[in-house]
């Protein structure tokens, strides 16, 4: 129901952007956000936006790099990715909840995950 892609080989300080696109369902409504998960690591929160697309988080890692939004048909959520370090090399995930405050690992909606790797 959730479809990540945009992943690929980039170099260090490039810039990269990140699609998840829904079907199936609607998600117009639903926080949606992006995790991340390094070889060897835990999934992790990297951004999220609210479903009115009035709010957003981001992760310290992240925040003033990556920047989270919506598609005007709220359906469809984005990651702009810029000044990526070796450190972002992970895959990619698309999660969505009911609320921002409750969108974390154990959220209902994932994607399948595209892969980020950054040379240095």
């Amino acid at each position: 129901q959730l479809q990540a892609s945009g992943g690929g080989l980039v170099q260090a300080g490039d810039s990269l952007r990140l699609s998840c696109a829904a079907s199936g369902r609607t998600f117009s409504n639903f926080a949606m956000g992006w995790f991340r998960q390094a070889p060897g690591k835990e999934r992790e929160f990297v951004a999220a936006i609210s479903g009115n697309g009035g709010s957003k988080y981001y992760a310290d890692s992240v925040k003033g790099r990556f920047t989270v939004s919506r598609g005007n048909a709220k359906n469809t959520v984005y990651l702009q990715m810029n000044s990526l370090k070796p450190e972002d090399t992970a895959v990619y995930y698309c999660a969505a909840d009911n609320f921002l405050e409750t969108l974390s690992t154990e959220s209902q909606y994932w994607g399948q995950g595209t892969l980020v790797t950054v040379s240095s």
